[in-house]
C-alpha cells in the first residue's frame, strides 16, 4: 500500500513539474509535502526565498525542510566542498536523495540538498550579483552635551570563481571641552576560489584612530586560506600569509614601516533565519620589529528585519602590544546601527 502512495505520489509530482517546467517556474515540495511554485530569488544563511505570483510577501522557508526543488532557471550554486557551478536543480522525485545539477560544463549528481549551500539566480545586469548594505547610529548624552554619530558600509561583488568586497566603518564623537573623537576603519579585498575550498586572499585596510595616535595605517595582506566548514548554517575559514604595514601619526614619530605574518579566522553562525554572527580575528607577528604583536577582532549580531532592514550590534577592538609613546595598547568600539541591505 506505502509502495502504490508513493508511485502515486511521484506520478503527480511528475506531472506537476511537466506542466511548471512550461511555465518556466521554480517548484519546492517541503518535507511535510506542502508544494510552493514561484522563483527561486536566493538561498543564503539556511532560508531559501520564493517569490509567488499568489503572495505580496515572497515565502522564507528553512532550507533544511525542503524536499524536493525543480528549477530550470540557470543559478550560481555554492556546494559545501568549495564547488561553485552554473546550472539548474532538478530533484528525481522517486529518489529523493539524488539531485541533479545541470550546466553548460555538464551535469552533477550529489545526494543531499543540502550540499547546496548558496543559490542566487543568474541575471545579465551587473547588479544581480551585488550586495550592498549601510547601517547608521546615533547617540546622545546630556552630559557634557556628549554626540557620537557612526556609519557602517558594505559592498560585494560575486563571481563565479573569484569575490570582492569593500567596507567603510566611521565613528565621530562630540562633546564639550574635549576634543573630537575620530575613528575610520576601511578594507577593500579580492578573493580567488579554487578547488577543494581553498582560496587566495588580497586586501588592504586603513585605520584612522585618535586613540592609538594613527593618522593612518595602512595594511596589505596577501594570504592563502581554506574554508574547514561551509554548510547552510556555518562558515568558518582559517588563512596565513604575510602583510606590509605602513604608519602614520599624528605626533612627530617618523612613519614606520614593517614586515608582518598573518594569520587568519572568520566564522560565521546563521543561528536562525533572522539572525547571524560573525566572527573575524587577525594577528600580527612582526618581522621586522623584534617582539611586536598586533590583532584585529571584529564580532557581529545581526536581526534581519522586514524589507530588508536590519538591527546590528558590532565589537571591534585593535590591539598593538607596542604603541607609539603616549598612545593605547587597545582601542575598542561598540556600535549599535539601524540599516538596510540590497
Amino acid at each position: 500500500m506505502q509502495d502504490m502512495i508513493r508511485t502515486l505520489s511521484t506520478l503527480l509530482i511528475l506531472f506537476v513539474f511537466s506542466a511548471i517546467s512550461m511555465a518556466q517556474n521554480d517548484t519546492i515540495v517541503s518535507r511535510n509535502g506542502d508544494m510552493l511554485i514561484g522563483e527561486i530569488k536566493s538561498l543564503e544563511k539556511g532560508v531559501l526565498i520564493l517569490k509567488t505570483d499568489y503572495s505580496d510577501k515572497d515565502f522564507n522557508i528553512e532550507w533544511e525542510k525542503i524536499d524536493l526543488v525543480f528549477a530550470h532557471s540557470t543559478f550560481l550554486i555554492a556546494l559545501s566542498d568549495g564547488r561553485r557551478l552554473n546550472g539548474s536543480i532538478v530533484s528525481h522525485p522517486g529518489t529523493p536523495s539524488l539531485i541533479l545539477i545541470s550546466g553548460i560544463t555538464g551535469h552533477i549528481l550529489i545526494n543531499d540538498l543540502l550540499e547546496i549551500v548558496y543559490i542566487n539566480p543568474i541575471k545579465g545586469d551587473f547588479f544581480g550579483r551585488l550586495k550592498a548594505e549601510i547601517g547608521v547610529g546615533y547617540s546622545f548624552t546630556k552630559a557634557k552635551n556628549h554626540h557620537q554619530f557612526n556609519v557602517r558600509s558594505n559592498l560585494g561583488y560575486l563571481a563565479d570563481t573569484w569575490g570582492s568586497d569593500a567596507s567603510l566603518d566611521i565613528i565621530r564623537s562630540v562633546q564639550d571641552s574635549v576634543a573630537p573623537t575620530r575613528r575610520t576603519d576601511g578594507t577593500i579585498g579580492f578573493r580567488k576560489l579554487f578547488k577543494r575550498s581553498w582560496f587566495l586572499s588580497l586586501s588592504n585596510n586603513f585605520l584612522q584612530n585618535d586613540e592609538q595616535k594613527l593618522k593612518l595605517r595602512s595594511t596589505t595582506n596577501l594570504s592563502a586560506g581554506h574554508m574547514l566548514m561551509n554548510s547552510y548554517k556555518t562558515y568558518w575559514s582559517v588563512g596565513a600569509g604575510f602583510a606590509y604595514n605602513s604608519e602614520e601619526f599624528t605626533s612627530d614619530q617618523p612613519n614606520e614601516k614593517s614586515l608582518e605574518g598573518l594569520i587568519n579566522t572568520e566564522l560565521n553562525l546563521f543561528a536562525h533565519e533572522d539572525i547571524s554572527l560573525l566572527t573575524s580575528l587577525k594577528v600580527y607577528p612582526s618581522i621586522t620589529v623584534k617582539g611586536r604583536i598586533r590583532s584585529d577582532f571584529k564580532f557581529d549580531f545581526k536581526y534581519d528585519l522586514p524589507l530588508d532592514f536590519y538591527i546590528k550590534l558590532g565589537f571591534t577592538n585593535n590591539y598593538d602590544n607596542k604603541p607609539i609613546a603616549g598612545a593605547s595598547k587597545n582601542d575598542y568600539v561598540i556600535q549599535t546601527t539601524f540599516g538596510w541591505e540590497l
